[in-house]
């Protein structure tokens, strides 16, 4: 069965956001699912659109529901949770949101949010979606809190209500799609590990793997009801009620699909956007996973030029041949799994998730050398930790359950594929990055998507280019391996934008840590809605 994390809880169906009148319809009891950054579609309908000659659905008591703050420490759903919850600067709540937005009178979830409130003379809220999908923008936001002043006292925490939420289906936010216990993940009954993530062995492990969602979910209408279109309509929901009249955000990674779906469904709703770490809007599902496959390639034998000047490189010490000696030392894992002192061992998958985690930050390289020369030694507890780190797993065995999200995200996102077209898929990845080549032929494996209880909800790219938009800043690394810098010069086009090339070599960069340059432009647009020039470059 596919490999990846699970909630360390599980949702209770009897809470009251689901014991409303039911919009669910159950066809039976019963997501990094693609990791692979495959086609984002229009957002189709939103609560703006309805029929010719019909009124929208009246969200009139979304809107305008009252926001109750508290102390976050019950919101926690990990042991990192636990430690950055506590911090008394920090409040949180749940908003309710229609699960059908077409049916608002129907079933509701709830939106949990972690707020740093303003310092200063406020602008408003600033909305934080970290990516995933399926990311806790509420875990990002404490973390930040935690470490970069810029967040609390500097010009960003003194003008804007900082505020990370957990989009549906995932973190503290309620229902959450819980597919496989933590247990299950440890023994490899989860998810599968590495870039194509979104294949199975064959049908009834899809099917297993869709009735395993579902039940987590709370049924088959649940799971249906996490996409990128209705988490873009709950960020409307969460606007009107912080009582923002425009919507200010920062997305990173897959959430700059999700601000672009937003500012398409909702344009005169938003007053400014920063998108870091672009999804390519111009790329289609199949090519946008091979274009992440070649940048992926491109970040190892960048690792690989470095290390080998050291006489102990653990690739040796010609970088042409620096990814057969990666393949010599992880193709045997295929068959027999390093041994790790917490005794999961390391195998196959989870040592390529692991090398993909170190190539996404220049902070991870150092640690990535060390694991692969701990692997020639023959233990692999350097790249469990890295594949953890991905994953979401805590020290303590408890994953945040990311996947389960991701999962139902994206199936409901995406198209499906046949095994024929991810057989041809995965023989091109493999041309592009053949650091990725286990070895083995290419079998046609099925698509994890393919018994969902609903079809998905694109037909189309993620964005149009035909919306008016306010001006938007896009943020791109020239060396990032997750979301290649084409991207972002597609995105920001896309939009009618600004762009701003940072040159280094990791995944994100605005307003993670402090630095000069990148922070002046990003503040000075969110702040004074002032945006750079063209050509705006910044160096790592």
């Amino acid at each position: 069965m596919p490999r990846g994390p699970s909630v360390g809880g599980h949702h209770d169906p009897s809470h009251p956001s689901l014991r409303r009148t039911p919009c669910f319809v159950r066809v039976r009891d019963g997501v990094i699912a693609a990791a692979t950054l495959l086609l984002a579609g229009a957002c189709a309908t939103t609560d703006q659109d309805a029929p010719p000659g019909e009124s929208p659905p009246d969200l009139s008591e979304f809107h305008e529901q009252s926001v109750a703050f508290e102390p976050c420490a019950p919101y926690a759903t990990t042991a990192a949770d636990e430690e950055l919850f506590a911090d008394e600067r920090l409040e949180c709540a749940r908003v309710r949101v229609p699960w059908d937005y077409d049916d608002p009178e129907g079933a509701s979830g709830e939106i949990a949010l972690l707020r740093i409130p303003a310092s200063g003379e406020k602008i408003g809220s600033l909305l934080v979606n970290p990516g995933g999908p399926g990311g806790s923008g509420m875990n990002l936001v404490a973390a930040m809190a935690a470490s970069n002043p810029l967040w609390t006292e500097g010009t960003i925490g003194q003008r804007f209500d900082v505020v990370g939420f957990d989009p549906r289906g995932a973190g503290a936010s309620l229902p959450r799609v819980d597919c496989f216990t933590d247990e299950e993940q440890d023994r490899g009954e989860g998810f599968d590990d590495g870039l194509e993530v979104d294949t199975v062995p064959d049908a009834e492990t899809a099917a297993e793997v869709a009735r395993r969602c579902a039940e987590g979910a709370g049924g088959d209408g649940a799971l249906a009801g996490v996409s990128t279109r209705e988490i873009a309509r709950d960020m409307d929901v969460l606007r009107a009620a912080l009582g923002d009249e425009k919507l200010t955000y920062l997305g990173y990674s897959y959430g700059t699909e999700l601000g672009a779906v937003y500012a398409e469904a909702f344009p005169e709703r938003v007053r400014a956007m920063v998108l870091d770490g672009a999804v390519d809007p111009a790329k289609s599902a199949d090519e946008l996973l091979i274009a992440q496959a070649a940048a992926g390639q491109e970040g190892f034998d960048r690792l690989v030029e470095e290390c080998a000047a050291e006489a102990d490189c653990p690739l040796g010490t010609d970088p042409a041949r620096g990814t057969e000696e990666f393949q010599a030392l992880t193709r045997p894992l295929r068959e027999e799994p390093a041994p790790t002192a917490d005794g999961r061992g390391l195998g196959y998958d989870l040592a390529i998730t692991g090398t993909l985690a170190g190539l996404r930050s220049e902070s991870l390289r150092a640690q990535l050398v060390e694991a692969l020369a701990e692997l020639a030694e023959g233990r692999g507890d350097g790249l469990l930790a890295l594949s953890d780190l991905i994953n979401d797993r805590g020290p303590d065995g408890r994953y945040r359950g990311t996947m389960g999200a991701f999962t139902a995200v994206r199936c409901m996102d995406w198209p499906r594929r046949t095994p024929e077209e991810l057989a041809e898929r995965g023989r091109l990845v493999r041309e592009a990055a053949p650091m990725l080549d286990d070895g083995r032929p290419v079998g046609e494996r099925h698509h994890v998507c393919e018994a969902w209880p609903a079809p998905p909800t694109r037909s189309g790219p993620y964005v149009s280019g035909d919306v008016d938009l306010p001006p938007t800043l896009t943020v791109s690394v020239t060396g990032d391996v997750a979301t290649p810098h084409q991207g972002g010069v597609n995105l920001a086009r896309a939009l009618g934008g600004s762009l701003l090339t940072v040159e280094g070599a990791q995944h994100g960069a605005a307003l993670t840590r402090p630095h000069a340059c990148i922070d002046a432009i990003v503040v000075d647009y969110l702040v004074g809605l002032e945006t750079p020039p063209d050509g705006a470059r910044c160096a790592l």
